[in-house]
């Protein structure tokens, strides 16, 4: 059963239905090259039918690994960067309560902490003064074992743990992600002895986040990751065949239709700041997806009603090159009620035994209507509830729109040639062996900067 409903009224309205409809013969296209492997990209298409053929022996060993990992240690700490880590964190934000490491001294699953995303100094530091003298272990993800940020991050808190716990107990305390057979970090694992799980070669990071990837960082955290893969299975065959009422068709083709009308710029918009990490992951699946051959829709995101007070201004009567795509939450876990007060000096007795969610409803609702008004076309997307079923099903309409959308645009979605540019820059500044040349280059180029 869908958790998820579509409305696309008031995007349709700019786009128009003929410009929309034109599209549909491509995106119908679009849909046999990602189940027949037809099209650009096709060997990283294991993502496709992921959900459905997950092998329950997999969860099972993540879910054994996982528990082994809350048992030994209070922290584990998931390095990794971009899609190593992106999805993990989008889950695990989402469904965990905002404050719980402020208020539980003894929590029955460990905090799941990230490194490797960043290369800032003071974040390692601090993160390895939080780690000392207490029981951590380690999730490390790459395929090769050798980009720059995870390498660092795990190399210092790897050290660290041996340190605080002996070689021997250290390993078992370290999980590798990694390729089956290649890379640093396969050849490190097996030398090591440590647990491994492999990120399948023709799944790509920013769509791995349903692979022991995300799975395992997930489950550590105490979360049910059976769920979150059913709700994607459900997802997979709702979308799987062309059909107006396929919603991952209907919104890739709207977008389309909004882009080639001069709509460059989408916002992911959320009314529930558990959302914020979902957004980044979502801005990687589009972006590195997209941003290709000087096309792509520019993916941006917007926490509501936060950043109203901050961006509101420039959506409502800024350049109309934007369009928005709103998440709401349909049921909230938690209820809050407003209270009444008798001076009433604030003015807000009017919403007086209201829950907060009314209020924040009827902020999204007029928000909406004050954006179309404006010339911004909105999409909306209503989930259920912040749940592992939903945001199964929701990581999966996200995914199976972009595969449709990237076709659309003309451009192989599933590749990323232009990420490399600013590490062959840095590894030439750094002086990497093998980088003789470039670093000559790049130094004189930058000389008396």
């Amino acid at each position: 059963m869908k958790s998820i409903a579509l409305n696309t009224e008031y995007a349709l309205y700019f786009a128009g239905k003929e410009k929309f409809e034109a599209l549909r013969p491509a995106a119908v296209e679009a849909i046999s090259k990602l189940e027949n492997g037809s099209g650009e990209g096709a060997d990283f298409l294991g993502w496709v039918n992921l959900p459905s053929e997950m092998p329950a022996s997999l969860l099972a060993d993540i879910n054994a690994t996982a528990a082994s990992l809350r048992e030994a240690c209070d922290y584990v700490v998931c390095i990794g960067i971009g899609g190593s880590y992106l999805g993990a964190r989008a889950v695990i934000s989402a469904l965990s309560d905002s404050f719980i490491d402020h208020y539980d001294p003894a929590p029955k699953n460990p905090r799941v902490l990230f490194a490797g995303q960043n290369i800032g100094e003071e974040y390692t530091a601090e993160l390895c003064r939080l780690l000392r003298g207490k029981r951590f272990g380690i999730i490390v993800i790459s395929k090769s074992g050798t980009t720059t940020e995870p390498a660092i991050a795990f190399r210092i808190l790897k050290d660290q743990l041996i340190e605080q716990v002996g070689a021997d107990k250290a390993r078992s305390l370290i999980v590798a992600v990694t390729d089956a057979r290649k890379g640093a970090l396969r050849t490190l694992a097996d030398q090591e002895g440590y647990k491994t799980f492999v990120i399948p070669d023709n799944v790509g990071g920013r769509f791995s986040v349903l692979t022991p990837v995300g799975l395992l960082p997930i489950a550590v955290a105490g979360f049910d990751i059976e769920k979150l893969v059913a709700g994607a299975a459900e997802m997979e065959k709702a979308t799987k065949h062309p059909s107006p009422d396929n919603d991952a068709e209907t919104y890739a083709m709207l977008r389309n239709a909004l882009y080639r009308d001069g709509k460059k710029i989408e916002l992911l918009v959320n009314f529930d700041p558990k959302l914020h990490y979902f957004s980044e992951w979502w801005k990687q699946l589009y972006g590195e997806s997209e941003g290709k051959d000087h096309k792509g829709i520019f993916p941006a995101s917007v926490d509501f009603t936060t950043d109203l007070h901050s961006m509101g201004q420039w959506i409502q009567q800024g350049e109309r090159s934007i369009f928005e795509t709103v998440i709401s939450v349909k049921k909230p876990a938690i209820t809050q009620r407003i209270p009444e007060d008798a001076q009433n000096l604030d003015g807000i007795n009017y919403l007086a035994d209201r829950r907060i969610d009314e209020v924040n409803k009827m902020a999204e609702l007029g928000t909406r209507l004050a954006h179309v008004d404006g010339g911004v076309p909105v999409i909306h997307i209503e989930i259920d509830a912040l749940s592992e079923h939903t945001l199964g099903q929701l990581i999966y309409f996200f995914e199976r729109a972009c595969g449709i959308s990237g076709y659309l645009l003309g451009v192989n979605p599933f590749n990323q040639p232009g990420v490399e540019a600013y590490k062959k820059n840095m590894f030439a500044l750094l002086g990497k062996p093998g980088y003789e040349k470039e670093t000559e280059a790049i130094r004189a180029r930058t000389a008396g900067k």
